[in-house]
């Protein structure tokens, strides 16, 4: 990150944070990604959130993890070291983060995917199937019972969300956004990977 402060022992001892301007010429401008990885859901024991780790990719690491990948990385796991009043405050404690090293994806795209022996007839069964709406309906969130109206609403958005395409080409699934109310413990968290 640029600096925001002169770090000058005259600037320190005249305690005066200087007016510091970026010059672009002679700065080296390396590629970074921070992105967040959480659990696989089949790997959480029962009654268990998904725990999450920040992760920093570097270099030719970047733009390698996309949201919804699995995938498996090795790193070097570090500290966050904090800094003023937040580290006077957190005493002991530190925030930690994985600096990945490797990135190796488990899930293929979908333009990468090949359909094997019977799977393609199975596609033409259930396309053919008249209540392939509610089955997949159903399929969400199988462990919640009923909630069939919220099941098919994420199942549209799921389906029809419109793709976002960034400048640089990337293609982003479109934002899911709905609003569940009722009382507590009513199985209101669904989790859409």
């Amino acid at each position: 990150m640029p600096l925001f402060e002169c770090p000058s022992r005259r600037c320190v001892m005249n305690k005066s944070k200087g007016n510091v301007i970026l010059q672009l010429r002679a700065s080296k401008f390396l590629r970074f990604q921070e992105a967040k990885i959480q659990e696989l859901a089949e790997h959480v024991p029962k009654g268990h959130i998904p725990r999450t780790m920040i992760v920093h990719l570097r270099g030719e690491l970047t733009r390698k993890v996309a949201p919804g990948d699995v995938v498996e990385l090795s790193g070097i796991f570090l500290p966050i070291p904090y800094v003023g009043f937040r580290a006077m405050r957190a005493g002991l404690v530190a925030d930690t983060y994985l600096e990945a090293m490797s990135v190796s994806h488990f899930k293929k795209k979908y333009e990468e995917y090949e359909l094997r022996g019977d799977e393609e007839e199975q596609i033409k069964r259930l396309a053919e199937d008249g209540d392939i709406y509610d089955k997949l309906a159903r399929s969400l969130a199988p462990e919640i019972f009923g909630h069939e109206d919220i099941k098919k609403a994420l199942l549209l958005l799921l389906v029809g969300a419109p793709h976002r395409q960034l400048k640089d080409g990337m293609k982003i699934r479109g934002d899911l956004h709905i609003c569940l109310m009722g009382d507590p413990g009513v199985a209101k968290n669904f989790r859409i990977p």
